[in-house]
């Protein structure tokens, strides 16, 4: 070996974990983005296109193109060691995937399927964690999770834009919202069946590694919910208004809204009696329920024709 190269080795190599800690800490440190604003809205909606379906598809666009979509980054990539965004931004994607499921669901069941509410709820079924490259099915390129995610907004906007056209129907009845919301609940209650299975394992609170990664997929999903819910409202202003509903309507947002703000700077899932370490599981679980509650009230007095 050359002097010179050996010098140069000399000189980078205790130097080289010092440049991988900047890196890394610095590119982690500028991609982390928990982004859940209560104010962000669905941007111009003309009547009498869908605010929610409005608000799905923005979310998507922010979560993939404004903050970065970091769950399949690869490892070069200082994101990739992100451990709460990527949960995040998974359980937005998974409640957006639900609402469309559903909202297509409905469409199918009234006669009136929508192509592109078919598509949006098939791309969205995309797994998050795909780069442009998978190995565990071929070496060839492959479709990232953004690009899926990408075509799926576009659906749903696309059906927003056939609303106006007159090509596409959105049903605003009582009974459509009524099984909504039994849908949407039927997903909190899978969330809360989720936090509490992982609190019936019983880890070790300290080392439990799984406890972040469930509580921020969970904040993703209430927050998304909550989003499309208040637009939902609009959506749906007239019936709520002929219900005597507004303020059942506003204490269910207000409720969720508070589960979904919740945002502990380190999850903990200690004991439940514990009177020294928190358990923000338990905590994220009964805010969650008390939104399941007021839900399950509105879609009752819905679908029953009780006007209260």
């Amino acid at each position: 070996m050359a002097p010179q190269t050996k010098r140069w080795l000399a000189w980078l190599l205790p130097v080289l974990p010092v440049l991988l800690l900047l890196y890394y800490g610095i590119g982690m440190g500028l991609a982390h983005k928990i982004d859940a604003d209560p104010e962000y809205g669905p941007g111009t909606v003309a009547a009498p296109q869908s605010r929610a379906v409005a608000m799905a598809a923005r979310l998507i666009l922010r979560e993939v193109d404004d903050h970065k979509w970091v769950a399949n980054d690869p490892f070069f990539n200082p994101s990739s060691l992100l451990d709460n965004m990527p949960a995040y931004q998974t359980g937005i994607v998974g409640a957006i995937a639900r609402v469309t499921a559903h909202l297509n669901g409905l469409s199918i069941e009234s006669g009136a399927e929508d192509l592109e509410l078919s598509r949006a709820a098939g791309f969205l079924k995309y797994p998050g964690t795909v780069w442009k490259f998978d190995s565990r099915t071929s070496w060839a390129p492959t479709a990232s999770s953004e690009k899926q995610y990408r075509s799926a907004a576009r659906n749903l906007l696309v059906f927003n834009d056939h609303l106006t056209t007159g090509d596409a129907v959105f049903a605003r009845d009582r009974a459509t919202l009524a099984k909504l919301l039994a849908l949407i609940g039927t997903d909190m209650d899978a969330a809360a069946d989720r936090l509490d299975a992982h609190l019936a394992q019983g880890h070790w609170t300290l080392f439990d590694a799984g406890a972040d990664d469930l509580y921020f997929d969970t904040k993703g999903r209430l927050y998304a919910q909550s989003m499309i819910l208040r637009e939902l409202g609009w959506d749906f202003a007239q019936i709520l208004a002929a219900a005597d509903l507004g303020e059942q309507w506003q204490a269910m947002l207000a409720a969720l809204n508070r589960a979904a703000a919740l945002q502990p700077a380190l999850v903990l899932a200690g004991d439940e009696d514990s009177a020294l370490l928190p358990n923000h599981l338990t905590n994220q679980g009964f805010r969650l329920l008390q939104a399941r509650s007021r839900l399950a009230g509105l879609a009752a007095a819905l679908a029953g024709g009780d006007e209260h």
